[in-house]
């Protein structure tokens, strides 16, 4: 084929049937397929600027923080509010117990299926541990004030940053209006969510929560599990009873 030099306005030259076809299929790939628009455009429109996209908002957390003046109104709060860490369809509600201006206070990991069957924050072999700790340096465990980070059994369910965050702004108001003279925090949780740090590192040390002398250790459930550690925990149990000069 014959481009017109007069039309085109440069040199003569032939385009192959070959090379015709190659071309058209490219441009068919490009999704170019008819040679003018149905309708007429104005070329010298101006461009209007494209819309952007709307962001999705980020969902509002469900989470309330407590306001409560009186460890009855807490408490009764934590029995019937919704808007709690790990509450959900199937989660087991597992309330503290436990005597206001309490000898000690225990806060432990989220319960696990034989503290909810127990309906308590440590239930099972855990808690005949536990009384025999209690026992050890000294304190009844009626004179012990029990509650869990979060007081739901919630299977399958992860702790979240935020639920965590909200379990510790929980636990401070808890041990606030317990005031206990002191502190035991069991498991990883209790000691991430309120020392900001793992268990291995917060241990050995004496900690303040609310004004309270506050020691970690292991969860009664990670002993029964792993005896060894009993030497461990006894060291950390020492620790906390030590006279405060």
């Amino acid at each position: 084929m014959a481009r017109d030099k007069s039309l085109m306005g440069g040199d003569e030259a032939s385009l192959g049937f070959a090379e015709a076809r190659s071309a058209l299929a490219w441009w068919l790939e490009a999704g170019v397929d008819i040679a003018v628009q149905e309708e007429p455009r104005d070329w010298l429109a101006p461009v209007t600027a494209r819309a952007k996209p709307v962001a999705e908002p980020e969902p509002q957390s469900n989470l309330v923080q407590p306001s409560q003046e009186t460890l009855a109104e807490l408490r009764d709060w934590l029995a019937s509010s919704v808007q709690l860490p790990l509450s959900g369809p199937g989660a087991k509600r597992v309330l503290p117990q436990g005597p206001e201006d309490a000898a000690i206070m225990l806060i432990s990991d989220s319960p696990a299926l034989e503290d909810a069957a127990a309906g308590q924050p440590i239930g099972g072999e855990s808690w005949k541990l536990t009384e025999r700790m209690l026992a050890a340096i000294g304190i009844p465990s009626e004179q012990a004030y029990s509650a869990s980070l979060s007081c739901f059994h919630s299977p399958g369910a992860r702790m979240t940053p935020a639920e965590r965050e909200a379990c510790a702004e929980i636990a401070r108001k808890h041990v606030s209006l317990v005031k206990p003279k002191r502190l035991l925090l069991l498991g990883e949780g209790p000691a991430q969510a309120l020392l900001g740090k793992p268990l291995p590192l917060a241990r050995g040390h004496v900690h303040k929560v609310e004004g309270v002398r506050a020691v970690a250790t292991f969860h009664p459930r990670q002993l029964v599990n792993q005896p060894s550690n009993k030497s461990l925990a006894w060291k950390d149990l020492l620790l906390l009873m030590e006279d405060e000069s």
